[in-house]
């Protein structure tokens, strides 16, 4: 059974929303962004990213301008609260995750302590 949350649990801002966008639409794949937390790096654990094909049984989605982001009960753990938005500026373009659960990060913001 696939949860969609309202009001999210988490966060997709319309810049990520309109990157996953345009990322698929290159790719010939479906607008979903999938959000994971895996263990290791420099602060305990990190974010992946990736493309779904499509939303598992046991994800939570939120969606944005016909975008979604699915995140697994697991991870959900995690993440709850947050808030996916994707930067462009003079430093790089990257997908951010702004992360009330995080006590501490790593200066690149890839992985974060509990």
């Amino acid at each position: 059974m696939t949860t969609t949350l309202d009001p999210p649990t988490i966060a997709l801002t319309p810049a990520a929303a309109a990157r996953v966008a345009a990322i698929a639409s290159k790719q010939a794949k479906p607008a979903i962004l999938r959000l994971s937390v895996e263990g290791g790096g420099c602060s305990g654990f990190q974010y992946r990213f990736g493309l779904a094909e499509g939303v598992e049984a046991d994800d939570s989605v939120a969606e944005v301008d016909g975008v979604r982001l699915v995140v697994d009960s697991v991870s959900l753990d995690l993440v709850r609260g947050a808030q996916v938005d994707f930067i462009d500026n003079l430093g790089g373009a990257h997908f951010a995750v702004t992360n009330p659960n995080a006590a501490s990060g790593c200066g690149c913001g890839t992985s974060f302590s509990i």
